[in-house]
C-alpha cells in the first residue's frame, strides 16, 4: 500500500494503517490488530503470569502479526516494598479523609482487591518483575507509559525487540532519541491518564524536530479521536497515531457497560487533569472523588504511590457495584467525539476513511 497513510511506522511494523490501539482489553487488541493497525496492551495492573497469558492468547489470534506491551517504569517510588508496608505509610487524616468521602457518597467497599495493588507502579521490584516477562516473550514492542526505558535498550535490541517511549516535553525526547530509543510518543496535554502540560499542537511538531535525520518515528498522542485528528498529525510531520480513549465504548471492549455509558455522556470539560487519583497529573472523567480533593479542607495529595492506593477502593467500589455516579475513567479531551459503541474494526475503518477524505479534499483543492 502507499498514499498518505502509508508513514515510517507503517514500515518499521509491517501495519496498513498507521494507528496504534494503547488498550487494556485483549479483545480489542486483537481486532485493531487484525484490522490493519496496531495495537498496545497496557498490562501494568497485572502480575506476571497474567502478563504471560495474555501474550500467549494474543499470539494465538494474530497470525504472526506484531504487537507491544506497556509498562510503567517510575524511578520515584521505592525500590521494594510488601503491600502492608505500603498501605501502612498512608497517614490516618488521610484514610479518615477517605472515609468521610465513602459515608457522603455511600461508597460501597469492593467486592475484591483492587486491581492497582499489582501495579507496576507501586515499587521498582514490581516493574521489573514484569518487565522480565516481556523479555522472556520477547515481546516485538515495548512501551515505556510513565518512565525512561533508555536503560533497557541494550538488552531489548538484543532480543530483537523495539522500544517506545512516551514522553510529555520535548527535553524528554532529546534524551530518549540520543540513548536510541526507537519510537517516541509525543504526548499533549490533551490525552486521556499520565500527561504533561504542553499541547499535542506544540509537542508534535517540536520531537518531530528533535527526531529528523535519526530514523526515529515520532507517533502523535493527545485528543486523537478522528480522521481529521490523524490528517493533522501527519501534517505536522508524526508518522502515525496514539489513541487510547476511542477504544473504552467499543463493542469488544470489557469496560463496565455503566462505565460505557458515562462516557459515551462526557463532555471534553468533563476529562479534567488532577492528580487525586494516583499523585502524579492525572487526565480522568470528574467523579465525586475530584470534587472532594477539590475542597478547601481537602488534605495534600500524597506521593505516588501512595495516593494511587488511596484511591483505589472508591475506584474498585464503583465499579464492583456498578455505580455509574461515582466511577471515573482516564479519559483524553477528544471524549466530545466518542458518541456510540462501534466494533473496533469499524472504529478503525471510519478512522481511515475520514483521513482519506480530509487528503482527498486538499488534493481537489
Amino acid at each position: 500500500m502507499s498514499g498518505p497513510l502509508h508513514t515510517q511506522l507503517c514500515e518499521k511494523l509491517g501495519i496498513e494503517y498507521p494507528i496504534v490501539a494503547f488498550t487494556h482489553c485483549k479483545d480489542v487488541a486483537v481486532a485493531v490488530i487484525n484490522a490493519g493497525g496496531f495495537a498496545v496492551m497496557g498490562e501494568a495492573l497485572h502480575t506476571p503470569d497474567q502478563i504471560a497469558a495474555d501474550i500467549k492468547w494474543i499470539r494465538e489470534r494474530v497470525n504472526g502479526k506484531p504487537f507491544g506491551i506497556d509498562l510503567v517504569l517510575p524511578s520515584s517510588v521505592p525500590e521494594e516494598k510488601t503491600l502492608d508496608q505500603l498501605l501502612a505509610m498512608i497517614p490516618p487524616g488521610h484514610r479518615e479523609y477517605e472515609q468521610m468521602i465513602k459515608q457522603k457518597y455511600n461508597v460501597p467497599d469492593p467486592k475484591t482487591a483492587p486491581d492497582i495493588y499489582h501495579w507496576g507502579g507501586l515499587d521498582q521490584k514490581r516493574a521489573m518483575d514484569q518487565m522480565e516477562v516481556i523479555f522472556d516473550e520477547r515481546v516485538p514492542v515495548f512501551a515505556s507509559g510513565l518512565g525512561s526505558p533508555a536503560f533497557l535498550l541494550k538488552r531489548a535490541h538484543e532480543l530483537g525487540m523495539q522500544v517506545w517511549g512516551l514522553v510529555g516535553k520535548p527535553r524528554q525526547a532529546k534524551r530518549q532519541i540520543e540513548a536510541g530509543t526507537d519510537v517516541i510518543i509525543a504526548q499533549g496535554y490533551d490525552a486521556a491518564g499520565h500527561t504533561g502540560n504542553i499541547g499535542t499542537f506544540s509537542i508534535v511538531p517540536q520531537v518531530v524536530d528533535a527526531a529528523r535525520g535519526t530514523g526515529v518515528a515520532v507517533i502523535a498522542a493527545g485528543g486523537v479521536v478522528t480522521g481529521r485528528h490523524l490528517a493533522a498529525a501527519l501534517a505536522l510531520g508524526a508518522d502515525g497515531v496514539w489513541t487510547g480513549s476511542l477504544w473504552l465504548t467499543s463493542r469488544e471492549s470489557d469496560v463496565n457497560l455503566p462505565l460505557k455509558e458515562r462516557l459515551l455522556e462526557c463532555e471534553t470539560d468533563d476529562a479534567i487533569i488532577s492528580d487525586c487519583i494516583s499523585g502524579y497529573t492525572m487526565r480522568t472523567t470528574r467523579s465525586p472523588w475530584h470534587d472532594s480533593w477539590l475542597a478547601p479542607e481537602a488534605p495534600e495529595v500524597l506521593k505516588p504511590p501512595l495516593q494511587m492506593m488511596l484511591s483505589a477502593n472508591y475506584i474498585q467500589g464503583s465499579l464492583d457495584y456498578q455505580r455509574k455516579d461515582l466511577m471515573t475513567e482516564a479519559a483524553g479531551q477528544g471524549i466530545h467525539y466518542i458518541t456510540e459503541m462501534k466494533p473496533a474494526r469499524q472504529i478503525l475503518s471510519d478512522i481511515v476513511e475520514e483521513a482519506l477524505d480530509v487528503f482527498d479534499r486538499f488534493a481537489a483543492d
